[in-house]
């Protein structure tokens, strides 16, 4: 089989806008940040019901795609590529990453203290509804805007034939000729800067909170120059992961992620107050479910206290904004699947792995806020979440085991998302992607070294919050691709299985 060809024309413009942009933006943060952040305000205030209507919308579309007669239709020819397991693990992994640990721990917490629907703060209602909104956000919903492009970007690489792993190519049922052009050109240099911004979130996030739980177990303070080593790290086991290539590399790398995740949280469950835990999750879970309806729609015109635009809006369009990764990942590895089988597994695979973590992670840290063992909200209002995520670890027993299984999962966690994403990188800048193809190892190198070089000058010179609030800004052209993906994957259902008569 022939080599896969680089496309020079978006491999080398996405790498001058990445690098340009970048710079622009760190030289001039001072001014370029609170921009961005009225901007990203403007966005989730005034687009709050179209983001919501959009993520409600996406999920009646998959649960009628997924049990019409649409969804026997095979992606590909042959037996799966992957086992389930195999399968589920990469689609966990590449759309969590290190983000579920840290906020599984933090975000109950900040709801407690900042509950919605004007309950009052750090009450019993605030505690019901601290967990519930964390299910409902790392759930159905946020996986709903992951796999409406895997499904629509699958269809059009293996039931379209087209042989390129491109959100353009995905979106020529409703560009026709212009996703040939410069228009699909730039649709798939955008997809790269929101990729490699959505990067730089798991990043912004992941670093410090390994770095603050190195430095504890080291006796040491937490540095710049400490993130920087951990980036390299992460860098190392990303670059070779994915240098092995999809079946060697990322698949067992997914496989180790997840195994050690749930040891974890069985860990956890068990040497924690395991009751309580079950019957905080349950509760929170029956609310989710009653409430799901208003939470999906809620924007609180009225009060405007901006809990849905600063939470629930924030988190739909940060989704949307590493969809189409997501997408085009997915659609890689999904070959003998049929469309039910991708939407099912996506939504269930996805929502149960966030609500298991969700539940003994956030169940056991409410315990501890609860029943004043660590006054968790004070510490985060003070030393923020990285300093919260350690004092939560050390309080449970064999921590100075726990700590250390900590970092070396969270380091996986962020390899399986970043060695994903360089393999998508790399595909994306390729002109033709036949199936049993790979891009490049030296194509991939390349961008797994670009992604490390950024990551560790933005962590630097302090620019990384610039660039992750500019990629979900991206969020409002990929909102537009969300609509013409709908309209193309209609009309391609329609000309191609039209009903008999």
């Amino acid at each position: 089989m022939k080599k896969a060809k680089v496309d020079p024309f978006i491999f080398w413009t996405s790498i001058f806008a990445i690098v340009i942009v970048t710079v622009l933006l760190v030289i001039n943060r001072s001014t370029a940040e609170p921009y961005l952040d009225n901007l990203m305000s403007s966005i989730t205030f005034k687009m709050d019901w179209a983001f919501q209507f959009l993520t409600f919308g996406l999920f009646i579309i998959l649960v009628w795609l997924a049990f019409s007669r649409y969804g026997n239709i095979k992606l590909g020819e042959g037996k799966p590529e992957f086992s389930t397991f195999s399968w589920g693990t990469m689609l966990f992994t590449a759309g969590m990453g290190t983000s579920i640990m840290y906020w599984s721990m933090i975000e109950p917490i900040t709801y407690f203290s900042g509950p919605p629907f004007g309950v009052e703060a750090e009450g019993k209602e605030a505690a019901e509804w601290a967990l519930t909104y964390g299910l409902f956000h790392w759930g159905i919903s946020a996986w709903s805007l992951y796999a409406f492009p895997a499904v629509v970007i699958a269809y059009t690489y293996f039931v379209k034939k087209r042989p390129s792993l491109k959100m353009s190519v995905a979106l020529s049922g409703a560009l026709g000729k212009y996703a040939d052009g410069w228009i699909g050109k730039l649709v798939d240099i955008l997809v790269i800067w929101s990729l490699v911004g959505g990067l730089g979130t798991s990043l912004g996030l992941g670093v410090p909170m390994v770095s603050a739980v190195v430095a504890s177990i080291l006796g040491i303070e937490q540095t710049l120059t400490l993130d920087a080593i951990i980036v390299i790290c992460i860098t190392i086991i990303y670059s070779a992961s994915a240098f092995i290539g999809l079946h060697k590399g990322i698949r067992r790398l997914s496989d180790i992620n997840v195994y050690l995740a749930l040891a974890l949280a069985i860990f956890v469950f068990i040497a924690g107050p395991t009751l309580f835990i079950l019957t905080y999750f349950t509760n929170s879970f029956g609310m989710m479910i009653q409430n799901f309806a208003m939470m999906s729609f809620y924007t609180d015109p009225i009060a405007q206290s901006g809990f849905p635009q600063g939470w629930t809006v924030f988190y739909w369009a940060w989704f949307a904004a590493t969809a189409p990764f997501m997408g085009l990942f997915v659609a890689r590895i999904s070959r003998g699947r049929t469309i039910r089988q991708l939407i099912v597994h996506m939504l269930l695979w996805g929502s149960i792995g966030g609500w298991i973590y969700f539940g003994v992670f956030g169940g056991y840290s409410m315990n501890l806020q609860l029943q004043d063992i660590l006054p968790l909200n004070e510490i985060l209002n003070t030393s923020g979440g990285p300093a919260t995520v350690v004092e939560i670890l050390n309080t449970l027993p064999l921590s100075a085991i726990v700590l250390p299984f900590f970092v070396i999962l969270a380091l996986i966690f962020l390899s399986t998302s970043m060695d994903s994403a360089t393999y998508i990188l790399s595909a994306i800048a390729t002109k033709e992607l036949k199936e049993g193809q790979e891009p490049a190892r030296w194509h991939r190198m390349v961008w797994g070294s670009i992604l490390a070089i950024i990551s560790i000058s933005l962590l630097l010179v302090g620019g990384l919050r610039v660039v992750q609030t500019s990629a979900v800004v991206v969020s409002v052209p990929i909102y537009i691709f969300y609509l013409l993906l709908i309209v193309s994957l209609l009309k391609w259902l329609k000309q191609d299985f039209p009903k008999q008569q």
